[in-house]
């Protein structure tokens, strides 16, 4: 059994109803409902949630709603406890069964297809040394070299201590001279219920991927957690996506 569970709360902060945002003709959190259902390996979605808007588009499109208790949909609350949460619940449902695989997903990051899912379903069973297989995107803009914060003093400082990255004689404002930089752009993480099982061993900041992660590449994936990024998330399902439909 690879089961699909989604996270979506009502309490944003940042971008108040941002899950049932409609975005090229249906809302946000539709796009990662859609690509679990159409994915093959999977055979059951689920959505974990306390927003009843977000009940119903699941109850209309087919995904199995887990009401989420209300300690686990605070500002506090972390979303690798309410995918631990998800877990146990559909092992309940399913008389005990514990999957052979599990495909997180959240209802703000609709930058994700059938296709890459099922890539990474791919990849954990061709490697069982793996823990996860996450999407990623290529951001160079956004290197850890160009990372500033303000110091008590007012002024920008480095966020990460220049020798991190070698001698600092070496470097340069070229954003792609330290190489790549992958972000996990929060689209799926295909993951081993070790993961789960055993949290707090995973690698921060998103524990529930483990430590041996393999990366799902793709372009210009992102969580929407401000209203200015829809944009980005527009252009990208016009690109992948046709009349609702994942394009083949």
């Amino acid at each position: 059994m690879i089961p699909a569970l989604l996270l979506g709360r009502k309490g944003s902060k940042g971008f108040p109803g941002k899950n049932t945002t409609m975005v090229c003709g249906h809302p946000l959190a539709y796009y990662p409902m859609r690509a679990a259902l159409d994915c093959p390996e999977i055979d059951k979605v689920y959505l974990s949630t306390d927003d009843e808007a977000l009940m119903a588009i699941a109850n209309e499109t087919g995904v199995e709603v887990i009401v989420r208790p209300p300690e686990l949909c605070s500002d506090a609350a972390l979303g690798e406890h309410a995918y631990v949460h998800g877990y146990r619940e559909i092992i309940l449902r399913n008389g005990g069964e514990v999957p052979e695989l599990l495909v997180l997903l959240f209802c703000n990051a609709p930058t994700i297809s059938r296709e890459l899912i099922g890539e990474g379903i791919s990849a954990l069973r061709a490697d069982e040394d793996l823990d996860s297989a996450v999407s990623v995107s290529r951001y160079n803009m956004w290197s850890p070299l160009r990372a500033r914060k303000v110091g008590e003093d007012g002024l920008l400082h480095p966020f990460v201590p220049f020798e991190t990255f070698g001698d600092p004689k070496t470097l340069n404002c070229d954003r792609d001279s330290q190489g790549d930089v992958w972000f996990a752009d929060m689209g799926v993480s295909v993951v081993r219920p070790r993961c789960l099982n055993n949290l707090d061993d995973g690698l921060l900041p998103q524990k529930w991927m483990g430590r041996n992660i393999y990366p799902l590449r793709q372009w210009g994936g992102l969580d929407v957690d401000y209203e200015w990024q829809l944009p980005q998330a527009e252009y990208w399902i016009r690109q992948h996506f046709s009349d609702g439909t994942v394009k083949p």
